[in-house]
């Protein structure tokens, strides 16, 4: 506060300090969008933060099947992704909600209706009642198809059925549920307390007890639960307008979530218009936030046409189509915020413990999210270091020769690879606009998130200078800023080329980038120029003969 001085002396006052800092924004928050687990999801649409997969599963219930309508690439994702290396996401779990076919029109019953989303139950006659059991899991059968199983089917099994110690036949029995690799296992449960003794079950609910109160157990025997109205085999819950309400203005994700580095929409690839315009969308959305954006190369696209072609998928078994011929002839959208990742990886399915095809971006988000802790976000996430966990290699229509990356590489496909003694590696590290020269600046991945970051952090921590006197001591204060900033990045070694400050960097905010016509418009520009590090793609030996030259 103002001094006001009577006697001769030493006063203090305290001054507001004009210092200011920029934060360095975080590198790998990673958004998720998909489908979760249609009966475990507390909050469809809603944008939530998680810091583990034990997250994940008490917000979305983890890990599910629905083949061959909804894989679960969500749930893969997100622990691969944590598994990697991952340590904060947001997830924005879609609901699935009715049957389409390939062009996204409804599929219609025999009476004309749509065919909604609906869980496999089974009707179990507990005399005189009739108790219904509804799977809180995907999967069941098909009764009108000779009982075949769907998914992963829910089995209910009733044995040791006995009379109780008043004597009363058939009111105990053993029930055991099974769905995959989950078990559960009720011992001498009452007839007449069913509902109660199944109440904490995951697997099951009591949906329905008609007809009077439950009183004695059928025989002994295995009951399917099955679905009322099973939706044609070709047929998905895979609707793609879906998508389009999370990238709105306004939606959860837009207001939610403060900051973001990384998004993956797990399944989603080039491979139709459809989905295309679903990954456009995305990536807008990207460029908006100052994101990056790791894409899915389909899940048919093989190394070369030599390839095997790709076996049964969850939609069923797509024609192979040539990596390089899709990239060069089908013009999939392109963003400097975007980086595109073949092909699909070999995992095991968590449910059922069989081989798994997924998609690799769960993985490369991980590995994202590794390097910028180990190295920082101008090492490119990719080399023989970038080990990936929880995989067993490539698909086998996926893997190739170095000649053959030679031609994806060019095509600016990030490749991930397979090698002896190391295992399997992201092996690519550029940007979606690598092929146009227009964009040579934003060739490479870490060249770009760089930006982003710098951006980012720039952005997040200029606020102070809003509707401040736009005039030199302003100029110099945000020089000072920025400049400490700048340099404590160069000090690191891990972001910029050059020897000295002045070679790594520039930053100038002064009557040159400012001028009157800006100032009497409310703008004040500051200029800050880097040189990045770009990464060592092809490491030349050059080997030469020494003659006639003496060894000492």
């Amino acid at each position: 506060m103002p001094i006001t001085p009577t006697y001769p002396g030493v006063y203090i006052e305290e001054l507001p300090s004009f210092s200011h800092s920029v934060t360095a924004a975080p590198t790998s928050v990673t958004v998720f969008v998909g489908y979760t687990h249609p009966f475990a999801t507390l909050k469809f649409g809603a944008a939530t933060e998680i810091f583990s997969f034990a997250d994940y599963q008490a917000n979305f219930g983890g890990f599910f099947s629905f083949s061959p309508w909804l894989p679960d690439y969500m749930g893969n994702a997100v622990f691969q992704f944590f598994a990697n290396g991952g340590s904060n996401a947001w997830v924005v779990g879609l609901k699935p909600t009715a049957y389409v076919d390939a062009t996204g029109q409804p599929v219609k019953d025999g009476k004309g209706s749509n065919i909604p989303l609906s869980a496999a139950s089974v009707n179990i006659d507990v005399a005189p009642a009739t108790v219904t059991l509804t799977a809180r899991e995907p999967g069941g059968v098909d009764p009108a198809n000779n009982n075949a199983a769907v998914a992963i089917p829910t089995v209910v099994q009733l044995a040791n059925v006995r009379a109780d110690a008043q004597g009363h036949a058939s009111a105990l029995a053993d029930i055991i549920i099974t769905c995959g690799t989950q078990v559960e296992t009720y011992r001498a449960v009452p007839a007449a307390d069913i509902a109660q003794q199944l109440s904490p079950s995951l697997l099951v609910t009591v949906s329905r007890v008609a007809n009077g109160p439950p009183g004695a157990f059928p025989a002994a025997g295995v009951f399917s639960l099955g679905y009322a109205t099973p939706p044609p085999a070709d047929s998905t819950l895979i609707n793609l307008s879906d998508y389009g309400a999370v990238f709105q203005t306004g939606a959860s994700l837009d207001v939610d979530v403060p900051i973001f580095n990384l998004m993956v929409l797990p399944g989603i690839s080039p491979v139709s218009d459809q989905q295309s315009a679903v990954l456009s969308e995305a990536l807008a959305f990207c460029e908006q936030k100052r994101a990056f954006f790791i894409m899915d190369a389909p899940p048919n696209a093989t190394a070369s046409t030599a390839s095997p072609p790709p076996e049964q998928t969850p939609l069923g078994t797509p024609a192979p189509i040539d990596m390089d011929t899709f990239w060069r002839t089908d013009t999939p959208p392109v963003s400097a915020n975007g980086a595109i990742y073949f092909p699909y990886l070999e995992t095991i399915d968590p449910l059922t413990q069989q081989r798994y095809v997924s998609p690799p971006s769960g993985f490369v988000a991980g590995i994202f999210a590794r390097e910028d802790a180990s190295w920082s976000v101008g090492k490119a996430p990719a080399g023989l270091e970038t080990t990936l966990t929880g995989t067993s290699g490539v698909v086998a229509w996926g893997r190739m020769t170095d000649a053959r990356q030679g031609v994806l590489n060019g095509d600016g496909v990030d490749c991930l690879r397979d090698f002896p003694g190391v295992g399997t590696v992201v092996f690519g590290a550029r940007t979606l606009v690598s092929v146009n020269p227009a964009f040579e600046q934003w060739k490479y991945v870490p060249v770009r998130r760089t930006a982003l970051f710098i951006e980012q952090s720039l952005y997040g921590s200029l606020g102070w200078a809003v509707f401040q006197p736009n005039d030199t001591p302003l100029w110099n204060a945000l020089t000072q800023e920025v400049n400490a900033f700048m340099l404590t990045l160069f000090r690191q070694g891990n972001y910029f080329q050059g020897t000295t400050p002045s070679e790594a960097f520039l930053v100038q905010c002064d009557s040159t980038t400012t001028t009157q016509a800006d100032i009497d418009a409310g703008r004040v520009n500051i200029l800050v120029g880097f040189a990045p590090l770009k990464p060592a793609e092809f490491v030349v030996v050059q080997i030469t003969q020494l003659a006639g030259q003496t060894q000492t």
